[in-house]
């Protein structure tokens, strides 16, 4: 089994140890003071690893170190991966950017939108335009998450069983059956709002192909770019190293939690957060985005492609100035923009953390992280399992690599 490894002294690659060990000891000390479990850290340059790092456990109750082919729960990483599929069925002309989402999911024709009161006296009225296929990968769609609890239309969602990502027992298509069937929070492209948006890209991806979403990501994607440990559940053997999931408890120490079920092939197969997978696996869609669709002599998606998802011009501006609410833990939206399933830097002077413009990538809520930064020739990703991953800080880990780039 092939494992992620570093392949190059970072000084090779410019980039300074001194900083790099400073990364590993912050971290380290996180553990050391019960706040992480365990976690695993890659920094590569030009394509090749030049700093990889692991500490503490993957399973505390049974001793068990973090190591490289440890399984993760991507959780929101999913997104940027399920994007990359749609992106591919755009180019074989299967699904435009701007197809009405009803054009292939009737359920979706005749959306209300919300207009005023709150619970029982909620109000809407037809949406004045439908929604289309870039809405749901820019979260501009209108859709939520009932567990925000910040707008009348998220008590909606809940009282429909969508807390985070689809009624219980539902699959794709049932899931997305019941987002239709709410109301929007707002006119479709008007506004940002992270939601269940990427679940009926799934969705989208089932019909226009005929196949089942597992089937055609293991065959379209994971295969052809050697993600051998990636998919919606773990096989017998990677049960042995998947991390266990843990949880912030009231006394600031965590416990175990099942999370979300992945021994067997669960009915939902979910985009919002659903995959599972190595850091060797993650590191080569980084490395596959980097050289924009192209991994291995195998290329899946044009460069254009590329540079339009990972883009910032698919808002009228930033994040922060639609009131986007906290996410994974992440320090304030402020110059961030948003591309088709991967949040971008606009502008590197208004963020929370020194970021170069234009790098681009995402997070997910059991604490992992990634980003690709092009100015750089840079691809970065944490690995950890712990809920919620507001008790991380990935603005100290920008700090430290970009210390390490001598920033």
């Amino acid at each position: 089994m092939d494992q992620l490894q570093q392949e190059v002294d970072p000084v090779e690659v410019g980039l300074d140890p001194v900083a790099l060990d400073r990364l590993d000891r912050f971290y380290a000390r996180r553990v050391d003071d019960g706040l992480l479990p365990g976690y695993l850290i890659s920094v590569a340059r030009h394509g090749r690893v030049a700093h990889l790092t692991s500490y503490g456990l993957r399973d505390r109750e049974a001793n068990v170190p973090v190591t490289a082919d440890t399984v993760w729960r991507l959780y929101s990483m999913t997104k940027p991966v399920a994007s990359v599929a749609a992106l591919m069925l755009h180019e074989e002309g299967l699904l435009d950017l701007d197809d009405p989402v009803s054009r292939h999911l009737p359920a979706f024709a005749d959306l209300q939108v919300y207009e005023s009161g709150t619970g029982d006296d909620i109000r809407t009225r037809p949406a004045g335009s439908p929604v289309l296929v870039r809405h749901l990968l820019t979260h501009t769609a209108g859709l939520t998450i009932g567990a925000y609890r910040t707008h009348p239309v998220d008590s909606l969602y809940l009282a429909a069983g969508v807390e985070v990502s689809a009624p219980k027992d539902a699959d794709l298509a049932e899931a997305c059956e019941v987002y239709a069937g709410l109301p929007l929070q707002f006119e479709p492209g008007t506004e940002w709002n992270y939601s269940v948006a990427t679940n009926v890209v799934g969705r989208l991806i089932e019909v226009v192909t005929g196949r089942p979403l597992d089937e055609f990501l293991a065959e379209r994607v994971f295969a052809p770019l050697g993600m051998t440990d990636t998919g919606f559940w773990v096989s017998d053997e990677q049960a042995n190293r998947l991390a266990v999931l843990y949880q912030e408890n009231e006394d600031g120490g965590f416990a175990p939690i099942p999370g979300p079920p992945v021994h067997e092939r669960p009915r939902l197969l979910s985009c919002v957060g659903g995959l599972v997978g190595t850091a060797r696996d993650y590191h080569r869609f980084m490395e596959f985005l980097r050289r924009r669709g192209e991994l291995d002599g195998v290329r899946l998606l044009s460069p254009e492609t590329v540079d339009t998802m990972t883009a910032s011009h698919h808002l009228p501006t930033d994040l922060h100035a639609f009131g986007s609410k906290p996410i994974h833990g992440q320090p304030g939206n402020a110059g961030l923009g948003f591309g088709l399933g991967v949040s971008v830097v606009v502008d590197a002077d208004r963020t929370e953390s020194p970021e170069s413009e234009g790098s681009y990538g995402w997070s997910g809520a059991g604490g992992t992280t990634f980003w690709v930064d092009p100015r750089n020739d840079l691809t970065v990703q944490l690995m950890t399992q712990l809920r919620p991953a507001g008790m991380l800080s990935f603005h100290e880990l920008k700090g430290f690599v970009s210390e390490a780039l001598g920033g």
